[in-house]
């Protein structure tokens, strides 16, 4: 059990939250909920350690483990996948070494009857016990086991880290701390740049895991199928409900209505005492009820109604050129890397007006097609684009290829040409960068608020071809469901590499599974595809 006592964090003349209080109880399944700058990663930092309050504790029993895995990773190169996975068990190796050194002072020294000789031989005699306690005899299993669980293949167990993506190394990452079998698993949006079956695997384990875990996440599915309670961080205080994020949704409307109405009722007395102050307040027979609601309104505590995050983003893409009738048709469309083929003899044809996903897991060629499609990398067979295609391109690293010295106006004026030029500011507001906002730095943007950058690059210019490499990564919920809404009203083709489940679920209906070296046709939806492959491996 962890006890979080009275949390407060300041900064800046700013409080962030006050005298915040929960209990982590074992086997708690906790999504840590609300807008972004509320404070969820400050108290998830908080709790792993890595960041002290102002004010306030957590505690927790003794030997409890608490493992943290954040959103941006520093992972070390010089180990294989391998070795660095097994790292999670360093801590028994200095604890095998720190016994031997131990041993071999008692061993030379000659002080038997001192207390510091005893002492010595308690400690030894201490961790001894705690290292012979632990099953060393499946490391190696366990350690196999997580990697394949979370994607890699046995042939990428002698790989050195350096070649692999930062979405890999941020899975070698997890397979360390879920192999530590932490008591309680800190999570900081786990599913960004992993791959559906790897999220699948990943709610499977956490659900069917005895460790509690307190997870911030804008992945709807995930966070609704893996969390049993949700606490939502909103104006400085928690709200605390035994219930799944689907059904806190429906409670936290219930709570903003009762206290609106106790607002109302409130607000309606505080007009009839003051109505009746200025009434009567040069009347000698009503004085006492006069002071007697003055002193009423002195004492009064405001009922305070959850604030609304009103900001929205407004996103309409503008009517597209009318394309030919087959936007792209791949034919024996293959692609090797130093001699590993990703794919071969992929045959496809996207129909205008298609909306498609690529799915399957990671490395196995999605991106890759993207690019070869986007004419960014050499091919063989052949990729032909339709008549009028004009195509509309964010990358999975769009985000980080923004000029950071430039602000967010700059970004847009530099490269804006024609009419649209008079609508800079506006077309900035309705992507909820108005007034000062659009005089930021480039380098102090969150994820999101980049995302939201590189999307209006993508409206400055009519597409008829929309090819979304992994757009959702860094968005909130609410951002996401608007980026849904407006690509379903998108009257062009859409190509969508994606592992939000939620996000593709209703707006394709097409998939093309990448897998084992080829490229497979799905004419159904993303619910289906996955039902589909669930029964694939169960037969």
């Amino acid at each position: 059990m962890v006890s979080i006592d009275g949390l407060t964090v300041e900064f800046g003349g700013t409080t962030l939250f006050e005298n915040v209080s929960f209990v982590i109880n074992p086997g708690d399944r906790i999504a840590l909920m609300g807008k972004n700058g509320a404070g969820k990663s400050t108290l998830l930092k908080i709790l792993a350690g890595v960041r002290q309050p102002t004010r306030g504790s957590v505690s927790a029993p003794k030997d409890f483990r608490i493992c943290y895995l954040p959103q941006h990773l520093m992972t070390e190169d010089g180990n294989t996948v391998f070795e660095e996975a097994s790292q999670a068990f360093s801590h028994l190796k200095e604890m095998e070494a720190q016994i031997d050194e131990l041993n071999q002072q008692l061993a030379t020294r000659t002080d038997y009857e001192s207390d510091d000789y005893m002492a010595l031989i308690e400690k030894v005699a201490t961790l001894s016990e705690k290292f012979y306690a632990i099953d060393m005899t499946h490391f190696e299993e366990d350690v196999e086991k997580a990697l394949l669980g979370l994607g890699f293949k046995r042939s990428d167990f002698n790989r050195p880290t350096s070649e692999f993506s930062g979405g890999w190394r941020m899975r070698i990452e997890l397979a360390k701390l879920l192999l530590r079998n932490p008591d309680v698993l800190l999570l900081d949006e786990p599913t960004n740049h992993l791959d559906i079956e790897s999220v699948g695997w990943r709610e499977d384990f956490i659900t069917n895991s005895p460790m509690a875990v307190v997870v911030i996440s804008h992945d709807r599915r995930f966070i609704d199928t893996i969390t049993t309670r949700t606490i939502e961080v909103t104006l400085g205080r928690i709200y605390d409900y035994k219930a799944r994020y689907s059904q806190y949704l429906e409670l936290r409307k219930d709570r903003r209505r009762q206290q609106q109405k106790q607002f109302d009722d409130q607000q309606k007395q505080i007009a009839e005492a003051r109505e009746f102050i200025e009434r009567f307040k040069g009347t000698y027979s009503k004085t006492y009820q006069v002071q007697s609601k003055v002193k009423w309104l002195e004492k009064l505590q405001i009922v305070e109604v959850d604030e609304e995050d009103t900001s929205a983003l407004r996103l309409k893409f503008p009517p597209c050129p009318r394309s030919g009738s087959y936007p792209v048709i791949a034919e024996s469309v293959g692609k090797s890397y130093d001699g590993k083929q990703v794919f071969s003899g992929a045959s496809f044809t996207i129909e205008r007006g298609d909306k498609v996903a690529f799915a399957g897991r990671n490395g196995e060629g999605k991106s890759t097609m993207v690019k070869a499609i986007m004419g960014e990398i050499p091919f063989d067979g052949t990729l032909t684009l339709g008549h009028n295609v004009k195509i509309g391109y964010f990358a999975q690293n769009s985000a980080s290829l923004l000029d950071e010295d430039l602000t967010v106006f700059q970004t847009i004026d530099d490269i804006a040409v024609g009419d649209v030029r008079l609508k800079i500011r506006d077309l900035l507001g309705a992507f909820m960068f108005g007034g000062e906002e659009n005089q930021k730095k480039v380098k102090v943007l969150s994820g999101g608020e980049r995302v939201r950058l590189c999307m209006i690059k993508l409206l400055l210019e009519p597409v008829n071809l929309l090819i979304l490499d992994e757009p959702t990564n860094h968005l909130d919920l609410k951002t996401k469901d608007i980026l849904k809404q407006a690509l379903r009203d998108f009257d062009g083709t859409l190509i969508l590499v994606s592992h939000d489940r939620d996000f593709l679920d209703g707006l394709v209906t097409k998939v093309y599974e990448f897998g084992d070296g080829r490229v497979r046709e799905h004419l159904c939806g993303i619910n289906e595809f996955l039902e589909k492959k669930k029964q694939e491996q169960l037969n």
